[in-house]
């Protein structure tokens, strides 16, 4: 990564975050995402059967971030020991890839959080795998930090590779971003 950092999000600016649980798909799990005085809290009840997973993401970025200088993100977390998903979505006009795929391409990693405290994630583009409705895609395609768009923070039965999340533990759950 690139020592230089640029604050993306912070307390001011979690307002507008949104979750997204597996009741799109018929699950029944409920979560919601809040602004807090120490960042962005997801909170809720993740149920295993008919979905498996609660997320929370940040509205659409108009126009895209471009972090083509930058090697990766960090983030900082409390999850309690949880294996998380950060998903980030990109709107490359230029090329119109991400626009062929239904159901929106994502690109995805996974990460394990510390038991207790806060862990700092450092996620580098260049790992970052693609992956469309928690399956990946198996096609030559190459991330393009020019035009992030909307990121997403998931908690979900089901990892990258599109194979049980190992950590995964349904139930109440509290998150802070």
């Amino acid at each position: 990564m690139t020592s230089e950092l640029m604050p993306i999000f912070d307390n001011k600016n979690f307002n507008e975050w949104q979750t997204l649980n597996d009741t799109i798909m018929g699950g029944n799990s409920t979560a919601k995402c809040s602004p807090s005085k120490d960042g962005l809290c997801l909170e809720g009840d993740v149920v295993e059967n008919d979905g498996g997973f609660i997320s929370c993401r940040s509205p659409v970025i108009d126009p895209p971030l471009n972090l083509s200088s930058f090697t990766g993100i960090e983030i900082k977390i409390e999850a309690k020991g949880r294996r998380l998903k950060i998903a980030l979505s990109t709107n490359d006009k230029f090329t119109g890839l991400t626009e062929l795929f239904s159901g929106g391409l994502k690109w995805i990693s996974e990460f394990k959080t510390n038991p207790t405290g806060i862990t700092s994630v450092r996620i580098p583009f260049q790992t970052l795998e693609p992956s469309i409705r928690a399956k990946p895609v198996q096609l030559p395609l190459a991330f393009n930090s020019s035009f992030i768009n909307q990121f997403q923070l998931l908690y979900s039965k089901f990892g990258v590779s599109g194979q049980p999340n190992p950590e995964f533990q349904p139930g109440a759950f509290k998150i802070f971003l």
